[in-house]
């Protein structure tokens, strides 16, 4: 008989009549499917969604949960599903079972090396789910869904259309479709093995939980080289030291794991062990733990088993009685039947009948391994009561036995985000490890193989509303202590220096990130030697993020960080042999002035690599024909709140930079409105950070300007690319007219061949605008000609000028006289004495 609507096919319900033909082609639809990477971010956004959905009681998804559960189980269940799928717990489970974020990315593990590895999908995966726990089979496909396979899931004709349900709403929120296409999940009974062989016989894993029985029948099926997946059932139990066997609050804890699921978990106890050889002291533990027991039962109602359940309970707990006139066992019961405890002198592991029915054993811990290796298939956990050294003692012992797990008592059933289940990570286990080794001339500047193919599948940005410095500053106040590792103040080149706040896992992707970057810049290190002169102290950044990249990158590195003794510097960089600089470019360009002659000798720094703010093609120019410097590349394009933002490949020139879409979703929007811009016109750059446990920054305006650079990259990269058109506060009003920075700085170049730096200082006197714009003496030996020649090529200044609105003053000064900021050292651009004035006064 046909029923409707059993079925989940890729988004679509169907019949058994459709699932049926579509069986025949899950081959085909399988090599079809796995040519189109499954990107883990799609998969975190989508969870994340349907977690939301689930916490709340008012959604959709939650009342069809609750259609088919009591409303204690949709509560219970929601609540695991809800918990398991956050972005938070997935993440964990990803950097711990898979190493990173992003593990279907082909990266260098080594950066020395040209050699790429990725986890992979096994391919065609198949789920035979068990009955008895509603959330193991949706959770289940999640978790191939990250290791990026083609699910099918087997569930049984009687179970409900939960898990389909749930699979259903996690396809529903990807707009990308690529979920939908990895999931069907089908309802029939175990009987109808024309459909059990269609799966098994094609799959290339099966994850199968059930007994010895169950597995042995996929087995049997599974093609040659199939990987079988086992969740067996297994056996848990306690053990305890003679100290902790006598403390009541320790026998309490234990007696609510014997309570809770009614033992229907694999981690619940089964046996409590204690160590002695004594059975004197067996029984009179039986008695006690019989008494903290009762109690425990008579506050948690107990459900009644049935009546299979019920006969095995009856038989085992006769057989003990009928060995008690042997001296070997004693029952403690309650009178209702609702509990038993079982002394039995001997060590050997036996199963309960479950429902609140526990054996207590003796096992001296010098026996343990011996006595418990014989089941060692069926082991999971162990609760350990003792001392700290007793618990690092038994572990070990247990471990050998075969034990997978070891908890304190009190917490069998529990767990934590990104532990291992029955001694192995499922993502490892529906994963494959693989290799490319490359020649190292033609990959030594690509750093991820994916990225040569085509663009990065991105999630669309938020529906949100713009994030300012404020709104971050302000949020951190109620940011959870478990989200802030590491704290970061910005330099402050463009106002007060704003706090952020890390995880470690979140500092730790973003810099692996960004040593990818580096990799793609041109930085090589198997040969270069780097010297990390960026600025160090009140809690900046960049030194310690760099000496971080650098790190996980394994380089040569010297970690001197700026400092005011240039002598001394250039001492140790000339004494180490350092060939590569990172660092300011307002602090190296001091450095390669202060101590031209000895760098001219030593001829060594070949490659300079710079954050924060630009070289401009004259400075570029003078470092390359004076120093014979022959790369100057930006290091990253960053941010302090942020993180890294993007890379500059080999083949980028000026401020074009490739943004690194590992971490971030980037928006251009028009000067004026929050508008998209059209593609390559000039707008703000809004950033999503996909990357953040805590602090998530959703749409920040992070106060630059660029324009997206159309068309294919000529180093072969496919990821998006921005050209960086400087900052807001590079446009100041003055005299009525907004004069930018840039404008005037590319007008001394062009006019005057100015090579040096500048900064531009306004004030107000007797009511009136005074621009001054200060040059390196070094490079302007005749301010009354600059003055003239910006006047001549700025039409703002010469019109402010002539209206009466603005003096235009020009002065040349030492290097040194330029106002930086105290932490990064970075130039202030603009200096605004008028609101100087005004804070003062």
């Amino acid at each position: 008989m046909t029923t409707s609507a059993l079925h989940l096919w890729q988004g679509e319900f169907i019949d058994d009549a459709e699932a049926g033909r579509r069986l025949a082609g899950l081959a085909e639809l399988t090599g079809r499917v796995l040519a189109r990477p499954l990107p883990t971010d799609v998969v975190l956004d989508a969870c994340a969604a349907v977690s939301r959905d689930l916490a709340d009681p008012g959604s959709d998804l939650y009342g069809r949960l609750a259609e088919q559960l009591t409303a204690a189980e949709a509560a219970a269940t929601s609540a695991e599903l809800a918990g398991a799928l956050t972005r938070q717990a997935l993440e964990r489970k990803l950097r711990r079972e898979l190493g990173g974020l992003r593990p279907e990315r082909l990266t260098r593990p080594d950066g020395r090396e040209t050699v790429y590895e990725s986890w992979a999908p096994v391919g065609l995966l198949v789920h035979i789910a068990p009955g008895n726990a509603a959330a193991v089979a949706p959770l289940s496909v999640v978790e191939g869904l990250l290791a990026g396979n083609v699910n099918v899931l087997k569930t049984s004709s009687s179970d409900t259309s939960l898990a389909q349900d749930l699979l259903a709403a996690l396809g529903a929120a990807d707009p990308t479709g690529l979920i939908s296409e990895r999931v069907v999940a089908l309802r029939f009974p175990s009987s109808r093995q024309d459909w059990i062989q269609a799966l098994c016989g094609q799959a290339d894993a099966i994850a199968a939980w059930g007994g010895e029985d169950t597995i042995r029948a996929v087995s049997d099926i599974a093609p040659p080289g199939c990987r079988i997946v086992e969740w067996g059932h297994r056996i848990s139990f306690a053990y305890l030291t003679r100290e902790a066997a006598t403390d009541d609050s320790t026998l309490d804890a234990l007696a609510e794991d014997v309570c809770r699921f009614e033992q229907q978990a694999c981690s619940s106890p089964q046996v409590i062990y204690l160590d002695t050889p004594d059975a004197d002291d067996v029984f009179a533990f039986a008695g006690r733990f019989a008494e903290r027991l009762a109690k425990v039962s008579d506050a948690l109602c107990a459900p009644l088993p049935g009546p299979a359940e019920q006969a095995e309970i009856t038989t085992v707990q006769q057989l003990a009685r009928l060995e008690q006139h042997l001296g070997l066992t004693r029952v403690f019961a309650a009178d209702d039947g609702s509990w038993r405890v079982m002394a039995d002198t001997r060590s050997a592991l036996d199963a309960s009948p479950l429902h609140r029915s526990v054996w207590v054993k003796p096992l001296p811990r010098h026996t343990v391994t011996a006595t418990l290796r014989p089941m060692r298939r069926y082991l999971q956990t162990a609760a350990v009561g003792g001392s700290p050294a007793d618990v690092a003692e038994l572990s070990r012992a247990l471990f050998a036995a075969g034990v997978t797990r070891v908890t304190p008592v009190g917490s069998m059933l529990e767990g934590y985000e990104g532990e291992p289940h029955d001694g192995v990570y499922a993502l490892q286990r529906y994963s494959r490890r693989v290799s490319v080794r490359a020649p190292g001339d033609a990959f030594r500047t690509v750093a991820c193989l994916d990225d040569l193919v085509a663009p990065p599948v991105l999630p669309p940005a938020p529906k949100a509303p713009l994030l300012g410095k404020e709104g971050v500053q302000r949020a951190l106040v109620s940011l959870d202590p478990r989200h802030a590792h590491l704290y970061f103040r910005s330099g402050g080149s463009t106002g007060t220096p704003a706090l952020s706040l890390f995880t470690c896992d979140d500092y730790d992707n973003q810099m692996r990130a960004a040593a990818d970057g580096l990799l793609a810049a041109g930085f090589d290190p198997a040969r270069d030697r780097a010297a990390n002169l960026f600025y160090c102290g009140g809690m900046y950044g960049s030194f310690i993020s760099f000496f971080s990249i650098l790190e996980r990158l394994n380089a040569t590195q010297i970690p001197m960080a700026a400092g005011p003794d240039h002598a001394m510097t250039v001492e140790a960089l000339v004494t180490h042999g350092a060939d590569t600089l990172f660092g300011m470019p307002s602090y190296l360009w001091q450095l390669f002035h202060a101590e031209a002659d000895r760098l001219r000798a030593y001829g060594g720094i070949r490659k300079v690599f710079f954050g924060g703010e630009h070289f401009t093609p004259e400075q570029r120019q003078v470092l390359t024909e004076e120093f014979g410097v022959e790369v100057i590349r930006s290091a990253a394009y960053g941010s302090t709140d942020l993180g890294p933002l993007g890379y500059q490949c080999t083949a980028g020139e000026g401020s074009v930079h490739h943004v690194l879409t590992d971490l971030h979703t980037l928006e251009i929007l028009d000067p004026h409105t929050d508008r998209p811009v059209t593609p390559g016109e000039p707008g703000r750059l809004v950033f999503t950070s996909r990357a953040r446990a805590g602090q998530r920054l959703e749409r920040y305006e992070i106060g630059d300007l660029g324009r997206a650079v159309e068309g294919a990259c000529t180093c072969g990269s496919h990821v998006p690319r921005l050209e960086l058109l400087g900052r807001y506060g590079d446009v100041v009003r003055v005299g009525t007219y907004f004069v930018n920075y840039r404008r005037i700085l590319r007008a001394a170049q062009e006019r005057l061949g100015y090579h040096g730096e500048m900064q531009l200082l306004v004030a107000s006197v007797s009511g009136r605008d005074v621009l001054t714009v200060r040059l390196d003496e070094q490079y302007a030996s005749d301010p009354e000609t600059a003055r003239e020649a910006l006047l001549a090529e700025v039409t703002e200044l010469a019109s402010a000028g002539a209206e009466g609105l603005l003096a235009l003053a020009v002065e040349t000064v030492r290097r040194e006289t330029f106002e930086r900021t105290p932490t990064s050292g970075k130039l202030r651009t603009v200096v605004d004495l008028r609101e100087y004035c005004s804070a003062t006064s």
